[in-house]
C-alpha cells in the first residue's frame, strides 16, 4: 500500500534510541496540519496524543480535500499505542487503515522481550529483527518531545509504517524561523541524508513547542514535493 502525503510526511520523523530523556513532553497534544502536493492544498490531517499512567496513545486521521476527496472519500486513520519508558515512546502496536475492510490496511506489532517486529500488509505477514529504539512512522513525530537536545544534532533511527523497517540519517542544517498561521516561531531544521537515487526528506521542529514537527516536506525522485504544514496546536500537561 502506498498512502499519499500525510502518509510519506510522518515517515520523515525520528526513533527514540538517543539515551536518556528530559521529560518535558506534555500530557496531551491536539493538532492540525494542511498538506500540499506541489503547492496544491490536497489534505488536512488532526492529531491527538496522549500519554499518562505509563501509556501513550496517538491518533491520527486525515481527510482528502478538492478534487482528490472525488477519488478518496474515506478517512485514513492511523493508530499508535505503546508504554512510556526513560527513553520516551516505546511503541507495542500500530496500524492503518480507511476502513475495516480496507485491502490496503496496515499493521505493525512489536515484541520487545522477543527482539520481533510483525508486520502486515497486503494479505501478507512476516516476522523480522526489531533493533533497539524502533519507532513506527506515528509515534516517531512525537518521540522529539523525549530526547536530549545535544543528540538532536545527527540522529539514525528505525521507522516502521507496517509494511517494511527502514533505516534513516538526518543532521541539522540550520536554526532560523518560520512562519505559519500559529505565528512566526524558531525552529530546528533537519535534513535527511540520503544519496542522488532516494527520496529527500526535511523537518522543521518548533522549540517552544515540545519540539513538536511544525513543517515537514518530502521531495521524490521524479521532482513530486509533499509539504505538511501545521495550522493548530494545543498543549496541555507539564
Amino acid at each position: 500500500m502506498k498512502y499519499t502525503l500525510c502518509q510519506a510526511a510522518m515517515m520523515l520523523t525520528l526513533a527514540g534510541a538517543c539515551g536518556a530523556a528530559e521529560f518535558t513532553a506534555p500530557q496531551s497534544a491536539t493538532a492540525s496540519y494542511d498538506v500540499f502536493r506541489n503547492g496544491w492544498r490536497v489534505a488536512v490531517v488532526s492529531e491527538t496524543f496522549e500519554a499518562r499512567d505509563g501509556v501513550y496513545r496517538i491518533v491520527s486521521e486525515s481527510r482528502a480535500v478538492g478534487l482528490l476527496a472525488l477519488l478518496e472519500k474515506h478517512t485514513l486513520r492511523f493508530v499508535s499505542s505503546g508504554m512510556l519508558t526513560p527513553s520516551g515512546l516505546r511503541p507495542q502496536h500500530f496500524e492503518g487503515k480507511r476502513s475495516d475492510a480496507d485491502a490496503r490496511q496496515v499493521r505493525a506489532d512489536f515484541d520487545w522481550e522477543a527482539g520481533q517486529l510483525t508486520i502486515a500488509h497486503d494479505g501478507r505477514t512476516e516476522t523480522i529483527a526489531l533493533p533497539p529504539g524502533t519507532q513506527d512512522r506515528l509515534s516517531s513525530m512525537y518521540q522529539f518531545m523525549y530526547l536530549p537536545r545535544e543528540k538532536l544534532q545527527q540522529i539514525e533511527f528505525s521507522i516502521t509504517n507496517g509494511r517494511k523497517l527502514d533505516h534513516y540519517l538526518y543532521a541539522v542544517q540550520s536554526s532560523g524561523d518560520l512562519e505559519t498561521r500559529l505565528g512566526r516561531m524558531a525552529t530546528l531544521h533537519l535534513v535527511k541524508q540520503h544519496r542522488a537515487d532516494e527520496s529527500g526528506a526535511e523537518i522543521w521542529l518548533a522549540p517552544q513547542y515540545r519540539f513538536l514537527p511544525v513543517r515537514l516536506l518530502i521531495q521524490e525522485e521524479d521532482g513530486t514535493r509533499y509539504e505538511q504544514v501545521i495550522t493548530r496546536l494545543e498543549i496541555k500537561g507539564p
